[in-house]
């Protein structure tokens, strides 16, 4: 038996389509941020080239088969795949999925979890030239008929045998709870839906920062507050209560905030916005993972978040957090902290997701490179099986 329940979070964007075409030049995907990065200073690790699988088209099954057979031997349970519904029908980077879900292949566990945010230039690169941030897929909540739809169409993969489940109900989850205003009804509406067609239920979760500035009020209106870095109890009962069955927590804000210190770290935020020349924010891995698990990461119904590494610099320059010094034994050692951290939850909640698979241009993959080869796999192997 495995330690834990590891789920990787994967991106299906490796493949052109028309809405990238039109927006970044034909053939758009992240390979090219990847590809083009640049070192931001003396001995930065860039740019990060893919060494088993070589820069890989996502339409291809072989590569999906390989990848599958690289994390099964890891330990890895399966894959949680972005999902991408705007409302009205409209996806984007369905293919790689469809193509898993109606071949049969690879034989591999799988989830979805629903990123619900709108696409903009901003979503995977930052255009120098644009006069103004443009808008590529609008994300909307038409209402409960589009709920339904949406459900309909996720019901195949809730049938199939692959599909991960907790408490005997498939596993989904809603990328960021803050931006849905409608999440009872759509939750009450999958529910029903659930029932009408033979499934025993849905297992609903929602990421969330264990850290956050933002929470809902008595009245349900979104508002800004100080964030709690001592404990997550009130930022976590705060989005259960919208009905979800757990959480998936994001220590990252938090550890940030106690690497450095909060109010600088939150003004900080602001001044990147506003001041972009200012220098980049760096990270000592091995003490930025010592604080990324809250006290409230041991709740039954609390789904940790391990990173590997960190570095948006092929996406958004200097402008983000970048993580140093992080190697495959720092990796193992943190993954190890969150198996212990997890080990007392019944079986089925011994949940930890990855982030991520293959996010290579935040530089958060395990997916071999050419420097660290199969190591960060092998830490995996090390720390779950």
């Amino acid at each position: 038996m495995m330690k834990a329940r590891l789920i990787a979070y994967y991106l299906p964007q490796y493949h052109p389509i028309p809405e990238n075409d039109a927006v970044w030049g034909k053939g758009f995907t992240e390979w090219t941020n990847v590809a083009k990065a640049k070192p931001l200073f003396k001995g930065h690790y860039q740019p990060r080239i893919p060494a088993d699988l070589g820069f890989y088209d996502l339409r291809l099954p072989e590569v999906r088969q390989q990848q599958a057979d690289m994390a099964r031997d890891a330990g890895v349970e399966g894959f949680c795949y972005w999902h991408y519904w705007f409302g009205n029908g409209k996806m984007l980077l369905q293919r790689p999925f469809e193509e898993v879900l109606q071949s049969g292949q690879p034989d591999f566990p799988f989830c979805l979890c629903w990123a619900n945010h709108s696409w903009t230039t901003k979503t995977w690169t930052k255009l120098k030239d644009a006069p103004a941030e443009q808008m590529i897929a609008e994300q909307t909540y038409p209402g409960v008929d589009d709920y339904i739809a949406h459900f309909n169409y996720c019901l195949p993969a809730f049938r199939d045998k692959r599909y991960i489940t907790v408490d005997g109900r498939p596993l989904f989850g809603v990328f960021d709870p803050f931006l849905f205003p409608d999440m009872r009804r759509f939750i009450e509406t999958w529910r029903e839906q659930a029932r009408l067609n033979g499934l025993p239920d849905i297992y609903f979760y929602a990421i969330t920062h264990s850290a956050w500035t933002l929470r809902y009020d008595e009245n349900g209106a979104l508002v800004r507050c100080m964030p709690n870095v001592k404990s997550s109890a009130d930022a976590f009962r705060n989005i259960l209560q919208f009905g979800f069955d757990a959480l998936n927590s994001n220590g990252q804000r938090r550890a940030e905030m106690l690497y450095t210190n909060r109010s600088w770290d939150m003004a900080r935020k602001v001044l990147n916005k506003y001041l972009p020349f200012l220098p980049g924010q760096y990270f000592d891995y091995k003490r930025v993972v010592k604080n990324m698990f809250a006290p409230e990461d041991a709740w039954e119904n609390i789904f940790p978040t391990v990173y590997p590494q960190w570095d948006r610099s092929p996406r958004q320059g200097k402008a983000d957090s970048i993580y140093v010094d992080s190697t495959p034994e720092a990796f193992q050692q943190h993954l190890e902290t969150a198996v212990n951290l997890v080990a007392q939850k019944q079986p089925e909640h011994r949940i930890l997701f990855l982030k991520s698979w293959n996010e290579w241009a935040e530089g958060n993959y395990v997916e071999p490179d050419l420097r660290f080869g199969h190591r960060y796999l092998d830490a995996i192997k090390n720390a779950i099986k």
